[in-house]
């Protein structure tokens, strides 16, 4: 059986992500997208990439979580599936529907699996809820699983004075620094640090807030960086609605009365940045000076335009400090939405 993704129907729809990759490698819980369907199946094609292929065959929208009941019921082979999606219909459906994503992912990664014990100097509540991979280092920290299950990855840190109140998700390699506080509904990507304040948010992978600051109902995509002290708003002094102002000139968007930072790939903020309820960031922006709009066009460098060899020099130079380079493919996406930007 190959499972089709549609990743191209609708995926301007979950602007400013999934542009330099397609939409299936969007992290929602613990796995991507694509990560998600290959659990259960080893032929899983993206239409993207490929021609739809012959034969057994399902399709399905990329667009649309699946859940592990569904997962489950069609692996064992029933076409008509027990289960449900979970659609992102907007990039703020990324971090409304990850607490719901990581209860799913922890089950689905925990089954038939045994934790690594935890060390003797923590604090912890519900330990039949805390998942740690081999090769974790957990320093003296605090860990409350009661309201949700906590995954530690292989190669992952937890420094010490952290504390961590589930469902939170820490990937291979990632760091969560001292005194870091961590709210559920949380998912800390790969190779990502994390430090200071962050509730109900995604790094999906490669991505810094190392420091002090607030990040709440957020989302950053891969090779973000927060400077120390950028904190978002993600309730309007009101409390009212939260309106999001589309990059193409729409109607704006009604994202409910909480929704926070939404960063593109490879954007940075300087120290002391203050974003606003429902700021949109493009891909490869440089936000320094004074506070930015709620919208941030990609290729921003302040309020001019990013030199587009400038700006593959710092991606690369950035890249570099966790020891990847920028690979070609990249550059050449990253060219075409430069060379295509209104």
């Amino acid at each position: 059986m190959t499972i089709v993704l549609d990743d191209i129907t609708g995926a301007d729809k979950l602007y400013p992500f999934g542009r330099i990759k397609s939409i299936a490698h969007i992290r929602v819980g613990m796995l991507t997208i694509l990560e998600k369907w290959q659990h259960y199946f080893e032929h899983v094609a993206l239409l993207s990439e490929h021609e739809k292929p012959e034969g057994d065959i399902f399709s399905f929208s990329a667009l649309d979580i699946p859940s592990l009941e569904l997962l489950k019921s069609l692996a064992a082979g029933h076409h008509h599936v027990n289960g449900h999606f979970v659609s992102l219909r907007h990039a703020a459906d990324i971090f409304k529907n990850n607490d719901w994503a990581l209860r799913q992912d922890f089950e689905m990664l925990t089954t038939n699996k045994t934790s690594q014990s935890l060390p003797n100097d923590i604090f912890v509540k519900a330990a039949g809820n805390i998942f740690v991979e081999p090769g974790a280092q957990i320093h003296t920290s605090f860990i409350n699983a009661e309201a949700g299950p906590v995954y530690i990855s292989e190669k992952a840190e937890i420094m010490e004075g952290a504390m961590l109140r589930g469902p939170v998700f820490v990937g291979k390699n990632a760091v969560v620094k001292l005194g870091t506080k961590i709210y559920g509904g949380t998912t800390i990507g790969p190779h990502c640090l994390a430090g200071g304040e962050i509730k109900n948010s995604v790094l999906m992978g490669f991505s810094n807030k190392a420091h002090d600051g607030y990040l709440g109902d957020s989302v950053l995509g891969e090779w973000c960086n927060l400077g120390a002290g950028t904190s978002n708003s993600n309730l309007k002094n009101n409390a009212s609605h939260v309106m999001l102002v589309s990059h193409k000139g729409e109607e704006p968007m009604d994202a409910g009365t909480k929704c926070g930072l939404l960063m593109g790939d490879y954007s940075r903020s300087a120290i002391n940045t203050s974003f606003n309820t429902g700021t949109i960031t493009g891909v490869s922006c440089n936000i320094f000076g004074e506070r930015p709009g709620k919208f941030v066009p990609d290729f921003s460098w302040g309020t001019e335009r990013y030199d587009f060899e400038k700006a593959m020099r710092d991606i690369n130079n950035w890249k570099k400090l966790k020891g990847f380079e920028l690979t070609e493919g990249e550059r050449i996406s990253l060219l075409s939405i430069y060379n295509n930007q209104k």
